[in-house]
């Protein structure tokens, strides 16, 4: 049985990290942290709970992109590839995360130490795919941000559909071809985040691991920049 490849894996558990912790941990994006801005707007507005986690979203996001990449240059120098090494990082973060949200779990929607921890873990893991998959695997589209995708997808559209015989169109199809499949896999995750949550609150935190680990042995060939 063949292996889904690595960044069909990747955009999987971002869609579903994302739309679990925003379902779980009031309404907290761990993968599209810009969207914290207005959700944390949307918060104060409304006098809800989850503000703290939203304001440390980006800080902690950065700060996890920027030693990431620090010891993925220092693996680099060394002539070891990053990116195995920096996949069992994010895989302790979610078996971590798994582990607390079996104890801890289901969690409430006021925020605590509890959730905020959790937050942050699965700020952490994401901000470790995104720059990963931004520095070492640029040739797959996305795995977390679908607008960006999804806008390339439909000028290739109209690129395709204006003339039909332009010698860019065959690189074009087979772009939106890539691209459409990660927007599908990223929205599948979504699903089944949001099924997970409605029938496995606690237990729906496992399977990021688990994908986690089956990516320790898919394959990135065709993507790795």
């Amino acid at each position: 049985m063949k292996l889904p490849s690595l960044p069909t894996l990747l955009s999987f558990n971002g869609g579903y990290v994302d739309t679990l912790g925003f379902l779980s941990l009031s309404g907290l994006f761990t993968a599209h942290v810009t969207g914290n801005f207005v959700t944390l707007g949307a918060t104060l507005a409304h006098g809800l709970d989850g503000a703290l986690s939203k304001l440390l979203a980006l800080p902690m996001f950065c700060l996890v992109v920027f030693v990431s990449r620090l010891v993925c240059l220092k693996l680099q120098s060394r002539d070891r590839s990053p990116i195995r090494p920096m996949l069992v990082v994010k895989l302790l973060l979610f078996v971590g995360v798994a582990a607390y949200a079996l104890y801890h779990g289901p969690f409430r929607a006021e925020e605590g130490a509890v959730t905020l921890a959790v937050g942050m873990a699965l700020v952490s893991a994401m901000a470790i795919q995104n720059g990963l998959h931004k520095a070492h695997l640029s040739k797959a589209p996305p795995s977390t941000l679908m607008t960006g995708t999804t806008t390339q997808i439909m000028l290739d559209l109209a690129d395709i559909l204006a003339d039909p015989k332009a010698d860019e169109v065959v690189t074009a199809k087979a772009r939106v071809k890539k691209m459409a499949a990660a927007v599908a896999t990223f929205a599948l995750g979504c699903g089944v985040g949001a099924v997970g949550y409605m029938y496995a609150p606690a237990a729906a935190f496992s399977l990021p691991a688990v994908i986690a680990t089956v990516a320790l042995f898919a394959s990135s060939a065709g993507a790795e920049s």
